[in-house]
């Protein structure tokens, strides 16, 4: 359907795209190391390029992470259910439901699963601008 608005527009995006994260889901294990295993919802990869940020939705799975890595621009993880211990720069802190880490760019971080049910997160960041 949005391919045919994108078609129709010319090069213009269209004016909104509606994304049901069952589309998007995927069993796959966490970024930056491969810890344990995680379900995916990839719901920007939905929306046609450019797009200016991603937004994702990631469950980890008991005992997965996703690895701690330097990143170059802010990043949000938002707990949904479970809970976790998010890492930036040495410093840890507990998360649980309701809870937010804003992370900065120029930090190491990282986050990983604690308890006996799924850490599921949803994690926002800016795309790079285009040069």
């Amino acid at each position: 359907m949005w391919l045919a608005a994108l078609l129709l527009a010319g090069a213009d995006a269209p004016a909104m795209v509606v994304i049901d994260e069952a589309d998007t889901v995927r069993e796959e294990a966490p970024p930056h190391g491969a810890i344990g295993l995680s379900t995916a919802y990839r719901i920007s990869d939905r929306v046609p390029a450019p797009r200016s940020f991603e937004f994702r939705k990631r469950a980890l799975h008991v005992g997965a992470a996703i690895g701690v890595h330097p990143i170059d621009h802010d990043e949000i993880y938002y707990v949904l259910s479970g809970t976790g211990v998010v890492h930036s720069d040495g410093d840890e802190k507990a998360l649980k439901a309701g809870m937010a880490a804003w992370l900065y760019k120029g930090a190491k971080v990282g986050i990983r699963q604690t308890g006996d049910e799924p850490l599921v997160l949803i994690i926002a960041y800016p795309n790079k601008v285009p040069e």
